[in-house]
């Protein structure tokens, strides 16, 4: 630490006014680092961090942390040295299924008190857990498998972490998403993750028409239950695409299939059983210029109708049409002859 001290004592070097001098500027100094203490003293209860946004938010060093742990999806021996070390040194383990959660504890001999959070309680329960965080707890928050808050609960809970300032530390583990991915040879820098397609028939009509657009990999959990139904929908609105199906990543009965939609529809007839990933190749360069076509040849005739609903007439229309669109007149002129027929 460097202080620059507008004093000037004039002596000669060795006089006692020189040493008077230095005693000063060492008073000061030992002055200025006793304020620096008091004030750290002072400022000791808050601790600041940002988040994504780059926002300062203070963190109540008084208070417990949330770990967000990832847990293994399948294969006990998957689980982090340091997940293991976290587990042991919190006060709570807050888990999704407190039954598989024990399990995991047992097998490798950890006393926690466990709390369950689930969809159906996580308003409630995130009250009560901010609550014991700022009584200077620490929690750890864990899934049935993989990361908390992706496809599973913990986004409430962490989400009133961040509005209360309190502190949240990440201990990442095994996540479906990547794992399954990185066995597809699909192209997947970028790639889409959906999470769980909608149960319900207008929304997940909704989630598959919207689906049909995209140009990237696209990653979806699935249930037994309806995975027949969803390689039925992605035939339908995706057309016959690469696909790779990762049933049971990493336990004893795990299945990888890799090949086109209707090959694993004939591959599945009867029931499925155990968690599964469902990955879609994106679309081919063919498939994304076609696309690109399309897109462009329902935008010209939009606009196309749109001036003869405005009264254009259908020479003028398809002369402004041309000059949009970069296309002959007379292409314009018939598909304008075309969009006249049909309203007739």
């Amino acid at each position: 630490m460097y202080i620059n001290l507008s004093i000037w004592i004039p002596a000669k070097p060795g006089s006692v006014a020189t040493f008077a001098g230095t005693t000063l500027i060492l008073s000061v100094f030992y002055s200025c680092i006793t304020l620096l203490s008091f004030l750290r003293r002072q400022e000791s209860s808050i601790i600041g961090s940002k988040n994504c946004a780059g926002e300062v938010l203070l963190q109540k060093k008084d208070s417990g942390t949330i770990y967000v742990v990832g847990t293994p999806i399948g294969n006990l021996g998957d689980i982090t040295l340091r997940a293991l070390d976290t587990l042991k040194s919190v006060d709570v383990v807050v888990a999704e299924d407190t039954r598989r959660t024990l399990k995991l504890l047992n097998y490798y001999e950890i006393k926690k008190p466990l709390v369950s959070y689930h969809k159906h309680n996580e308003k409630k329960r995130s009250v009560e857990l901010i609550e014991m965080l700022k009584s200077g707890k620490d929690i750890a928050v864990v899934s049935d498998a993989g990361m908390p808050g992706i496809s599973d609960p913990g986004r409430e809970l962490i989400k009133k972490a961040w509005e209360e300032g309190i502190g949240i530390e990440v201990v990442p583990g095994v996540s479906a998403v990547t794992a399954a991915l990185s066995i597809t040879g699909f192209e997947s820098t970028p790639f889409v993750f959906c999470g769980f397609p909608p149960a319900r028939a207008k929304e997940r009509k909704r989630f598959f028409k919207e689906l049909a657009g995209e140009k990237l990999t696209t990653v979806l959990f699935e249930s037994p239950a309806r995975f027949r139904k969803t390689l039925k929908d992605i035939l339908e609105h995706l057309g016959n695409r690469r696909i790779v199906v990762a049933r049971e990543l990493t336990k004893i009965h795990e299945e990888i299939f890799r090949g086109t939609v209707e090959e694993a529809i004939a591959r599945w007839q009867g029931d499925v059983k155990g968690e599964i990933t469902i990955i879609v190749e994106g679309k081919s360069d063919a498939e994304k210029a076609k696309g690109s076509e399309e897109s462009a040849f329902s935008d010209m005739r939009r606009d196309l109708e749109e001036l003869i609903d405005s009264g254009l007439s259908t020479r003028d229309a398809a002369k402004e049409i041309s000059r949009r669109y970069c296309i002959s007149r007379s292409a314009a002129y018939k598909e304008a002859l075309k969009i006249i027929g049909e309203k007739q």
